[in-house]
């Protein structure tokens, strides 16, 4: 576990330092964020194997930032709350939100040692378990010089590599699933995001243009998702 990187949320310049110190103690690399916004940012931008995350932050609540990630963002990156509300539906609320784990203030370092590990084995037992899933039936979908493989979630184009987010790479591979097939804004998005629809029909538009723009950067004559008008999308 000594190359897992960790992010403290925490506003309180002490009990940032004291998180950061546990984990550093145990080996992980330790980044730190005072705000929920300043978090999301990192969240964005870097690779993080777990979040100790406190509530009460300025900019962006904890629990809007576990929804955000959980939600748009479509993250599974492991979550534990560090917090000093103590009540059993902040609790519950916080976990069926997404959260890991929740550790209520004031702590003991050990605890926190404890349970960080705790989460990160059972993180990577799922992940593990998933691999093996995906490996005893894994799909590799090709279009031309498109090359989708859905248990690595690898996609290739002309031999390049895109770097697709969790739900554009879902999307892609509803549409090459089924190539033939229209699909309209509210199917992919019941879909890709497990919801129901209730007019996001923007979230799918701007997710579509990201995967047309990246796979364009690579092959700019190339037309791999059609825009049937009235309708939806479909592969090209």
């Amino acid at each position: 576990m000594n190359a897992c990187k960790v992010l403290v949320v925490e506003d309180d310049p002490d009990i940032n330092a004291l998180l950061a110190k546990i984990m550093a103690r145990d080996g992980f690399s330790v980044a730190s964020a005072f705000s929920g916004t300043e978090a999301l940012l990192r969240l964005e931008r870097e690779a993080f194997d777990l979040v100790l995350l406190d509530l009460m932050l300025p900019g962006m609540a904890g629990s809007d930032l576990v929804a955000r990630l959980r939600g748009e963002q479509g993250s599974d990156v492991p979550v534990v709350v560090v917090s000093a509300r103590a009540g059993l539906s902040d609790k519950v609320d916080l976990l069926a939100l997404g959260a890991d784990d929740y550790i209520v203030k004031p702590f003991e370092p050990d605890e926190v040692s404890a349970r960080v590990r705790a989460v990160l084995r059972r993180y990577r037992k799922g992940v593990r378990a998933s691999a093996d899933v995906a490996a005893a039936d894994d799909p590799v979908f090709v279009r031309g010089a498109l090359r989708l493989e859905t248990a690595a979630r690898r996609v290739v184009l002309d031999g390049v590599e895109i770097a697709l987010t969790a739900h554009e790479f879902d999307i892609l591979r509803v549409l090459m699933e089924s190539p033939d097939k229209v699909f309209s804004r509210e199917r992919l998005y019941e879909l890709v995001w497990k919801a129901g629809y209730y007019g996001e029909e923007n979230a799918v538009n701007v997710h579509v243009s990201n995967i047309r723009k990246k796979l364009a950067a690579v092959d700019p004559d190339g037309e791999y998702i059609k825009t049937v008008w009235g309708i939806g999308f479909k592969l090209a």
